[in-house]
C-alpha cells in the first residue's frame, strides 16, 4: 500500500488532556488531575490541535476558553470516554 491510507486517532492521552483542560477551564489544574507537568498538558493540546488542523481553545489570563471548534468537539471526546470507561 502508497501513500497514506487513513489518518489515525490522535493518541488517547492527548484527548484525555483537552477533556480535562475542557472540564476544568486551567490547564494548571487539568495537569494536577492528570498527573502532569502543566508544560505537558500545552504540549498535548498543541499537538492535538496540529493533528486536527484546528485550534480547540484560547489561553486566558486565568484559565482555558474553548474555541467554538473545541466546544463542539468536547462532547464526542465526553460520550467516547464515558462509552469506554
Amino acid at each position: 500500500m502508497t501513500g497514506k491510507a487513513f489518518d489515525p486517532m490522535p493518541p488517547l492521552d492527548w484527548l484525555r488532556t483537552f477533556e480535562a483542560a475542557a472540564r476544568l477551564s486551567n490547564f494548571t489544574a487539568a495537569a494536577a488531575e492528570l498527573g502532569l507537568t502543566q508544560a505537558a498538558v500545552s504540549q498535548h493540546i498543541r499537538f492535538l490541535e496540529e493533528r486536527l488542523k484546528s485550534r480547540l481553545s484560547a489561553r486566558l489570563a486565568r484559565g482555558v476558553a474553548l474555541s467554538p471548534e473545541g466546544a463542539a468537539y468536547l462532547p464526542h471526546i465526553q460520550a467516547a470516554f464515558a462509552t469506554i470507561g
